[in-house]
């Protein structure tokens, strides 16, 4: 499942991505994390020094290897060149799994050893000297969007997406591909501003929200939190020794994390597995080319020379049980899984 941690910056979704990650990988599930953040924290907070840190591959930098592996054999995308990236699927595309190695993960991805469980780490990159004043970080997203547009996940198997802050991410269709986005807030009223804005921009795309209070400090910022979000409030976390030491370098075995916060990490997993299972595959891979559709007019098309609509097969939704019809080379098969087709292109 595909989970999103989204917040004001300062909130603490970093920290909270990176706990939430830790206890994942406690558990013994397959786990990829990735640092989708113009600040890129998520490697510091899983345990990377700073120069480990800043030596991980960016994404971005290896978008032309990423679009050559997931393009395949498609006919309908002419060349990578003509990809971008909403570029979705088809009948022999290469599609991303959790736990299988593949050129596009060993170029982008490092394992790293949490108490000893594996996790692999992905980052899109920090912005460079050349991006200053002429770039957008959203260039930078987009391999990101582009990678979970062809990743099929199943139950128990973890994809966690630490974003940008704020609400950045709606500049893309990338707010779409979650089963769940947890939302860090405060209890400020600074800290909630940000989850009216996601609730109000997400209302028709049915996103499932769910907020995360932190650093919560007693009843009062409880029921703060409680009156400003009403039900989105999923679970609240206070002050974690675990966390301070862990931020100063020094941290403790997980399993020492404390109890109080070890069951609120366990509620944010029950939360991703039953949004999981309710996932409409239907409307996932609607919603991939509605937005593929939008930006191909908007700005694809002029970009690449092509009418970026003929890359859309009509009947392919992407599904889980795609898996079991990919070929070695991870191509899926030329038969597309008929379900509720695609919407076609006009």
């Amino acid at each position: 499942m595909k989970i999103a941690f989204v917040g004001k910056g300062g909130s603490g979704k970093t920290t909270l991505s990176s706990l939430f990650i830790r206890h994942l990988a406690a558990n013994e599930a397959p786990v990829i994390a990735v640092d989708a953040d113009i600040n890129q924290h998520l490697g510091a907070a899983l345990g990377l020094g700073e120069e480990e840190a800043a030596g991980l591959p960016a994404l971005g930098a290896h978008l032309p290897l990423i679009k050559e592996y997931l393009r395949g054999s498609n006919p309908r995308i002419a060349s990578p060149d003509t990809m971008i990236k909403t570029t979705p699927p088809g009948a022999g595309s290469r599609l991303l799994t959790v736990t299988e190695d593949n050129p596009v993960y060993e170029a982008c991805a490092r394992t790293l050893l949490l108490d000893g469980d594996p996790v692999r780490l992905m980052a899109t990159g920090p912005f460079t000297e050349a991006d200053l004043g002429v770039a957008c970080y959203h260039s930078k997203v987009g391999a990101v969007e582009l990678c979970l547009n062809h990743l099929v996940d199943g139950p128990e198997e973890y994809v966690v997406v630490d974003m940008t802050a704020g609400s950045d991410s709606f500049a893309s269709g990338l707010f779409t591909r979650f089963d769940v986005t947890f939302l860090v807030a405060e209890p400020t009223r600074k800290g909630v501003s940000v989850y009216r804005q996601y609730k109000e921009y997400a209302r028709d795309f049915g996103i499932t929200l769910k907020v995360v209070g932190n650093k919560v400090q007693g009843t009062e910022d409880i029921e703060f939190l409680q009156d400003e979000v009403g039900e989105d409030l999923l679970v609240t976390v206070g002050h974690s020794d675990w966390v301070r030491a862990m931020e100063k370098g020094r941290p403790a075995a997980f399993e020492l994390l404390e109890a109080t916060n070890r069951l609120a990490l366990q509620t944010l997993q029950d939360a991703a597995d039953d949004s999981y299972a309710h996932r409409d595959w239907g409307r996932y891979t609607e919603q991939m080319v509605r937005f593929h559709l939008k930006n191909a007019e908007s700005w694809g098309n002029a970009k690449t020379g092509a009418d970026l609509a003929d890359q859309v097969d009509p009947g392919f939704v992407l599904h889980e049980e795609l898996v079991q019809r990919v070929e070695p080379g991870g191509q899926v098969s030329p038969r597309p899984l008929l379900r509720q087709p695609a919407p076609q292109p006009a």
